[in-house]
Formats: C-alpha cells, structure tokens, sequence
C-alpha cells in the first residue's frame, strides 16, 4: 500500500475491545415497512423504521438515519444470514438509559450501492481518465452506474426526513438528527454531515471504506476524501463523529488513511466531546463485527449527557 501523504496518529485513537452483543431471532421493538419508496432522484427501495416498545405518538424522538437497511434488523432476511442487531442494541441502550429516544430508519440498499454511496464531490476531483474507468456496463463492474450520491442525499434530506417527521412524533431539528453506516455506508454518512450540517447532527462511520474502490496500490481514493474533509468538515461545537476500524479482512486495509483523517480532525479542534476513532483489534468487515461493537457508536453519538 503506497501513501504520498503524511501520516500522524491521532490523540484519540483508542484501541478498544467491546462486550458481545448477541442476536438472536428474537425482535425487540416495532417494526413498519414502507415498501418502494418513490423519489424523484433515485430508484424506489424500501424503508424499515424500528420504533421503541414502548413509543408513543405523545412523546418525541430523536432519529438515526442507517444505510444498508435490509442488514439492520433480520439475519433471516440478509444475504449472508448476519445482521447489526440494531434493535436489541438500541432496546438495551434504552432500558439502561445510556442514549436518548430515538426511532432508526432503515434505508435499504441497491444495486446501484457504489454508486450511491461514494461521495460525489470527491470523486469529481479525481481526474476523468480514472473517473471514467470505475464506471462500466460489466456485470462485474463495482459502479453500476454513474456516481449519483448527491441525489441519493437529496432523497434523505428532501423526501425521506419530510415523510418520517410526518408520519412518526419526531424531534426534526439537527440536534436531534443522526446518520451512520458501514463501509461505503461510513462514507456516505461523513459525506452527509459535510454536506448537510444543517440537517445532521452526527454521523457515525464504522470500517469506513477510504480506499473506495478494492485498488490498494497508487489509489488516490484516500487522499481526495482526505482533502475534501479538510475542506469541509462542519463546525466541531455542535456536531458528533464517530469513526472506527477493524484489523482483519478488509479493514485491514484502513489504519493508515484513517490516521490521516484523524490528523485532519484535530487541525480542526474536534476534540473527545465530539469526536472518537477507535481501533478495534481482531475484528473483520462483517455485520457480525459492527453488531458486537455497535453499542459503542450508539452511545457516543445519541447519548444523554455530554462528555468534556
């Protein structure tokens, strides 16, 4: 792996181990589907909202955003039988009272995910000859079609909030507005908070994808994200990011250029009140992983009481 930029590591990098939470078949919560959910800047897909026990029209909640919907709640349901076991997460957090009320809606994925989730801003800068090779017809190309992550916020931001405020007793304001994902699902949430401060509050960002692509020698995927976050990282007194990574599979790949993202956020003051990355040693690019630590980011980003 070549780097042509500086690498200086983080005062708040941690390396963390994490209790296990198990799944189980078991659900925790309230469930409701909206099935293909129209918009006017992507394809249709389906939204899962889980909703506390216990909640109710006359109280008001907090919302966290999560991508990769259909990989949230139900191994029964996923592709690879694994899921983040978000609602027994967040039932516990609750029960304990470690985190605030909050609904999670669920954004299912694509066929067209890359695409979606590689930030477009960033990949404008990248020069066109390289632009133009990532993006094929080819049944094993990773971008299905062009990158169209600009319009797949403005279905969040402009189609889907609007709904969700609506339709459940939500707090709307960006305070009490969150986004988080995995992987590509990590950096279209870090993406969303640069882009839209105004609307997201925090972001969490677990074995976020830097590389972009699978190329791990002279990829200048990294470096583009790197500058475009030292461009445009939101103002560090009320906003929250959350960034982790594993040391096996594909996350082995991550350390060196989040360290470098990690340089980025201490030149702009984001200190442990409001930003954490941590190392988590012996884990994988799996759900299993980001279920086992997925209390950590949730406790972080949604809690109750701020840390100095």
């Amino acid at each position: 792996m070549q780097l042509s930029f500086l690498i200086i590591s983080s005062l708040f990098l941690f390396i963390a181990c994490s209790p296990n939470t198990p799944t189980s078949d078991k659900s925790y919560g309230q469930f409701e589907r909206i099935e293909n959910f129209e918009s006017q800047y992507v394809v249709p897909r389906n939204i899962t909202v889980w909703l506390p026990e216990d909640y109710s029209n006359s109280d008001k909640y907090s919302v966290l955003y999560m991508h990769d919907g259909q990989m949230l709640f139900d191994s029964t349901e996923t592709w690879n039988k694994q899921e983040w076991g978000v609602d027994e997460t967040m039932t516990q957090l609750l029960t304990e009272k470690k985190i605030k009320k909050t609904i999670v809606v669920g954004i299912w994925n694509t066929e067209f995910r890359h695409s979606e989730y590689f930030p477009q801003k960033p990949f404008d800068n990248l020069e066109k000859p390289f632009r133009d090779s990532l993006v094929s017809n080819s049944e094993s190309a990773i971008f299905k079609k062009e990158v169209c992550s600009d319009d797949y916020l403005k279905f969040i931001v402009q189609e889907l909030k609007p709904h969700i405020d609506k339709r459940y007793a939500t707090f709307p304001d960006n305070k009490n507005t969150f986004i988080a994902g995995s992987s590509m699902g990590g950096l279209i949430s870090i993406y969303a908070l640069c882009e839209y401060p105004e609307v997201f509050y925090g972001a969490g960002c677990l074995s976020t994808h830097w590389l972009g692509t699978f190329d791990t020698i002279q990829n200048p995927i990294p470096k583009i994200f790197a500058e475009y976050l030292d461009d445009n990282l939101p103002n560090p007194q009320n906003h929250r990011i959350y960034f982790d990574y594993g040391t096996e599979t594909l996350d082995a790949y991550y350390e060196p250029h989040q360290l470098v993202v990690d340089s980025i956020m201490q030149v702009h003051n984001y200190k442990r009140k409001n930003w954490i990355s941590l190392k988590f040693e012996g884990y994988d690019h799996t759900e299993k992983s980001w279920n086992t630590r997925l209390h950590t980011p949730l406790e972080f980003l949604l809690r109750t009481k701020d840390v100095h």
